[in-house]
C-alpha cells in the first residue's frame, strides 16, 4: 500500500515511534492522520504538526477505541490505515511470576486487547470496502523472549499470534497486516539507557524504523524487521529450540554480571 492520499490513526503517538509515524506518513502524502495517546496533549501537539486531528485515549478501553474511530470517521469519512503501536513494559520484581495481577493485566490490555479492540473497530468497514491496512507494533520480544520481563515478553508473544490471525483470516478480503518488531529504539522508554539486553545489537533511531515500516508497507509485507540480525535468532531458535534457550541463559548471566 501506497500512504499517498491514505487516511490513518496512529496510537501511541504523542512520542517515540508513534510521532515519527505520524510524520513519515504525512511526507509520504497521507490526506489525514488521526493521533491518539493517553497524553491528550502530546497527541494534540502531534495534531497540529500534521494538520490531522488529535485524541486522548486510553487503548486499554474498548469504548475509547470505539470513539477514535467513530470520530475519526465523521472527520475523514473513512479509514485507510490502522496504526495499534502504543505499548507499555513491566519488569519483573524478583522470579518470572512476580509481577502483580495489576500490573499483568494493565500490560495485558494495552499490549494485547488495544490490537483486538482496533481490529474489532475497524475490519468490518475494511472488510466492506474491500481494502485496509493493520499496523501492530509488537517486539523483538514476541518472537524470542524478554530477559528480566516475563509480563513484556508474554503480551508481545501474543501480539504476534493476534497478528499471524489477523492476516491469515482477512487477505483474501483485501486487508492487509505488518507486525513490527524492532529491538531497541531511541524513545523515552530508553532514555538515559543503552537499551538493555535488546540494545545489544544497538540502538536504532525512529527515522531508521520508519523507513523499515514504509519499506514493508509498500511491499505490503507481514514481517517487520528493523534490526535485521532478529532474522537470524529466530532461526536458531527454530533449529534448535533447547540450544537457544541456553544461550538465552548464558546471556541473562552475563547481562546480570554487566549490571553488577
Amino acid at each position: 500500500m501506497k500512504l499517498k492520499d491514505k487516511i490513518a490513526i496512529v496510537t501511541g503517538a504523542a512520542s517515540g515511534i508513534g510521532r515519527a509515524l505520524c510524520e513519515r506518513f504525512v511526507q509520504e502524502g497521507a490526506a489525514g492522520i488521526a493521533a491518539v495517546d493517553i497524553n491528550e496533549e502530546g497527541a494534540l501537539a502531534v495534531a497540529t504538526a500534521t494538520g490531522g486531528v488529535g485524541f486522548g485515549a486510553d487503548v486499554s478501553n474498548e469504548a475509547d477505541i470505539v470513539r477514535v474511530v467513530e470520530e475519526a470517521e465523521q472527520r475523514f469519512g473513512r479509514i485507510d490505515v490502522f496504526v495499534s503501536n502504543a505499548g507499555i513494559g513491566v519488569r519483573d520484581p524478583s522470579h518470572v511470576a512476580s509481577a502483580s495481577n495489576e500490573d499483568w493485566q494493565r500490560i495485558w490490555g494495552i499490549n494485547v486487547m488495544a490490537h483486538i479492540y482496533a481490529a474489532r473497530a475497524v475490519l468490518p468497514k475494511m472488510i466492506a470496502q474491500g481494502s485496509g491496512y493493520l499496523l501492530n507494533t509488537a517486539s523483538a520480544a514476541g518472537l524470542l523472549s524478554q530477559i528480566g520481563s516475563a509480563p513484556y515478553s508474554v503480551t508481545k508473544h501474543a501480539a504476534v499470534g493476534f497478528a499471524e490471525s489477523l492476516s491469515i483470516a482477512h487477505h483474501d478480503q483485501g486487508i492487509r497486516v505488518s507486525l513490527l518488531c524492532p529491538q531497541a529504539v531511541r524513545t523515552g522508554m530508553t532514555a538515559g539507557g543503552d537499551g538493555g539486553v535488546a540494545g545489544l545489537d544497538g540502538m536504532l533511531e525512529t527515522d531508521d524504523v520508519c523507513n523499515a515500516v514504509i519499506a514493508a508497507m509498500d511491499e505490503e509485507r507481514f514481517l517487520i524487521l528493523p534490526h535485521p540480525q532478529v532474522l537470524t535468532y529466530m532461526q536458531r531458535k527454530t533449529a534448535d529450540y533447547d540450544r537457544w534457550l541456553g544461550g538465552m541463559r548464558r546471556l541473562r548471566d552475563k547481562m546480570r554480571q554487566r549490571a553488577s
